[in-house]
C-alpha cells in the first residue's frame, strides 16, 4: 500500500500554513480543510469513495520518473515491470470516465496513454498566449476536473496552484496522477506546486466578507463552469473575491451569437446536458463582468468545439459531442440550438 493521498493532503495543509504567515485568509482555509477532506471520503455521501481510495493505494511505487508538465499529455516516463504496467492499466480503467487530459505514464511499449474525452491541451493552447505570465504566481483553478490544467499551470511556472472541484471521482483521478508525478513539481518553498481541494467555489472563504481583504490568488481560472451555474452573477462575484487586487480572471465558457441583450436559456437540455442554465453572447458576458466590478474586460478567443477536441475514447466510452449534434445539420445541437461555441474572456480586479 502507498500513502499518496495522505502525503498530498499533508502537503496542501503545509502549503496553506506557509501562506497563512503572510495572508490571514489562508487561516480560514485551514480551519475548514479537515472537513473538506473528510467529506470527499464519506461513504454515506459518495458510495464509491472507499473503492476509489483503494485503487490509488494499490498503484505500484515507481522511481526516477521523468516528469514533463509542458507537453500536450502530462507525462511521467519511467520503467516498470510488465505486471506493474498491466496492474496499473486495470486500476486506472476503474476510474473511468476520464474527461480532462490526457496523460502518459511509463515508457515505450509499457506506456499507458489515458486518452481523455477532451483534448484539453487544445483549450490550453488557446488560453496561454493571452494571459499574464504565471511564473511565481498563486493560481486557483475552479472546476478543474482531473487536474490536467492545474498541472499545465505549474508547468508554466506558477508557484502554487489549487485545483477545486467537488467530484469524488475527479479527486481520485488527480491523486492517481499525483502518485506518478510524486514531488517532481516542487516549488522554491519546498512544497508541491499543484494541490487539490475537493470543494465547490461557493464553499471557499470570502475574504471580503470575513476580513475585508482581497483574495489570495494572482490568477483565477474558471473554464467550462459558468453555464452550469443557476446564478451566473453569484459565480462571477465569487471569482472576483478570490482574486488579489490587480489579479486576473481567465473565464472560458459557452457563448452564442448576438448583442448585449442576447442570452440563451435552454428550455430543457442543451447538447444533452440538463444542467445548462444561461449561455450569453460575448457582448452580454462582457457586460456581466463589468457589472460585477471587473475592468479591462476583453474576449481573446472564440472557438467552435469540434468532434476532434471532444470525443468518445477508450477511456471515456459514453456518448460525446458527435452524439449531441443534429445528425442533419452539425451547426446545431440535437435540440436545435447553436452548436457549442466557447469564448475565452480575460478581466482584471481593480
Amino acid at each position: 500500500m502507498n500513502y499518496t493521498i495522505k502525503t498530498a493532503e499533508t502537503d496542501v495543509y503545509l502549503t496553506l500554513l506557509q501562506l497563512a504567515e503572510k495572508y490571514p485568509v489562508a487561516n480560514e482555509w485551514l480551519a475548514q480543510l479537515p472537513n473538506w477532506l473528510a467529506t470527499v471520503k464519506d461513504k454515506s455521501r459518495y458510495a464509491h469513495a472507499p473503492f476509489y481510495q483503494s485503487l490509488i493505494e494499490r498503484l505500484p511505487v515507481v522511481d526516477n520518473a521523468q516528469v514533463d508538465l509542458n507537453q500536450p499529455c502530462i507525462t511521467a516516463a519511467f520503467d516498470w515491470q510488465e505486471s506493474e504496467y498491466k496492474q496499473t492499466h486495470a486500476l486506472l480503467k476503474r476510474l473511468m470516465p476520464w474527461r480532462k487530459g490526457g496523460f502518459l505514464l511509463g515508457r515505450d511499449d509499457r506506456q499507458i496513454h489515458i486518452d481523455t474525452e477532451w483534448r484539453s491541451d487544445w483549450k490550453w493552447d488557446r488560453v496561454l498566449p493571452h494571459i499574464s505570465p504565471l511564473h511565481g504566481k498563486r493560481v486557483l483553478d475552479v472546476g478543474g476536473g482531473s487536474g490536467y490544467h492545474g498541472w499545465r499551470m505549474a508547468g508554466a511556472g506558477a508557484s502554487t496552484v489549487i485545483v477545486i472541484d467537488p467530484s469524488c471521482l475527479f479527486y481520485h483521478q488527480f491523486m492517481a496522477i499525483r502518485h506518478f508525478v510524486r514531488d517532481a513539481d516542487r516549488n522554491d518553498f519546498g512544497r508541491n506546486r499543484v494541490h487539490y481541494v475537493p470543494v465547490p467555489l461557493e464553499a471557499l472563504p470570502n475574504p471580503s466578507l470575513t476580513s475585508g481583504q482581497a483574495g489570495l490568488f494572482h490568477t483565477v481560472f474558471s473554464m467550462g463552469v459558468l453555464y452550469h451555474r443557476a446564478s451566473p452573477f453569484e459565480h462571477l462575484e465569487q471569482l472576483y473575491h478570490q482574486l488579489a487586487k490587480g489579479g486576473e480572471l481567465v473565464l472560458e465558457t459557452l457563448v452564442i451569437e448576438g448583442d448585449a441583450t442576447s442570452v440563451l436559456v435552454p428550455s430543457e437540455r442543451y447538447a444533452q446536458m440538463n444542467n445548462v442554465y444561461f449561455i450569453p453572447s460575448v457582448a452580454a458576458l462582457s457586460l456581466w463582468l463589468y457589472k460585477v466590478g471587473f475592468v479591462e474586460v476583453r474576449c481573446v478567443d472564440v472557438d467552435v468545439t469540434s468532434t476532434d477536441e471532444q470525443r468518445k475514447t477508450d477511456w471515456m466510452d459514453y456518448q460525446s459531442l458527435s452524439d449531441f449534434l443534429d445528425p442533419n445539420d452539425s451547426s446545431k445541437t440535437i435540440e436545435g440550438y447553436q452548436r457549442p461555441t466557447r469564448a475565452v474572456m480575460i478581466a482584471k480586479r481593480p
